[in-house]
């Protein structure tokens, strides 16, 4: 282990407790089962509009090399790596990355799974990643700074990041917090700390620090009427940022 970590033990024990229902979609992580077709979406139209490649192929992401961080069962780790990218997913609750391992193997996806931390991988000398992807992470993590910029490190010149996480804001006190946990059973009462919701501008300096520039911010909003998640201009409460490492002239 390196001297300093962005491991919050408790974080890790609250989800290392869940780690069994990550693939039920009617269990406690059904908003994230709701949740991920739209952010697959955004993910992959990001990565291809970066990268020129064709979106409309049947594996589009194909020879690119992505990093999952917080992969958890890896209900973002199959997806990509059925898009066609060499996929190494890992998370710092042992469990998550057993359910993980075992739902691939009985799927036959082929993913590098692994029980690290991101300041692990990047101490171990691990080769940089076209692209790495931060969702839903750093709201539970104890140095957002100290983690995103070990995360950045890991992004390799002209690749690119994914972030993905919950403003700080009264409102997603109110929807993100009180009403999925307390109100609408969405999530486990406990499962956020509103105290460590990021704002936009929190990530974007953290990013910008570590050397990356940012492409794009989008909110992501759930629409009531219609019980689906829309990508919007309103980042109030859930917003992805994406953001690149420059080419080496």
């Amino acid at each position: 282990m390196t001297g300093q970590t962005t491991i919050d033990p408790a974080e890790v024990d609250k989800f290392s407790k869940m780690a069994a229902e990550w693939w039920d979609p009617t269990g406690k992580f059904k908003p994230l089962h709701k949740f991920n077709p739209v952010r697959l979406t955004l993910i992959k139209d990001r990565i291809c509009g970066h990268f020129g490649l064709d979106r409309t192929a049947k594996k589009p992401l194909e020879g690119l090399r992505l990093l999952d961080i917080g992969c958890g069962g890896g209900l973002v780790s199959e997806p990509m790596r059925r898009l066609g990218a060499t996929v190494v997913g890992i998370d710092a609750a042992e469990r998550n990355v057993k359910t993980a391992m075992a739902h691939a193997m009985e799927h036959n996806v082929d993913i590098d799974y692994r029980h690290t931390t991101v300041e692990d991988l990047v101490a171990s000398g691990e080769a940089p990643f076209d692209v790495v992807l931060n969702l839903e992470v750093v709201e539970h993590v104890a140095d957002i700074n100290l983690f995103l910029g070990e995360s950045a490190a890991l992004v390799k010149s002209g690749g690119m990041m994914g972030v993905a996480t919950i403003n700080r804001t009264a409102k997603a006190l109110l929807t993100a917090k009180i009403g999925a946990e307390y109100v609408l059973r969405w999530l486990p009462p406990g499962t956020h700390d509103p105290r460590k919701f990021v704002k936009p501008s929190e990530v974007r300096k953290a990013l910008e620090t570590a050397g990356l520039k940012i492409e794009s911010l989008n909110g992501v909003s759930y629409q009531p009427f219609a019980d689906a998640w829309k990508v919007t201009e309103d980042m109030s409460v859930n917003y992805m940022m994406f953001a690149s490492r420059p080419p080496l002239a």
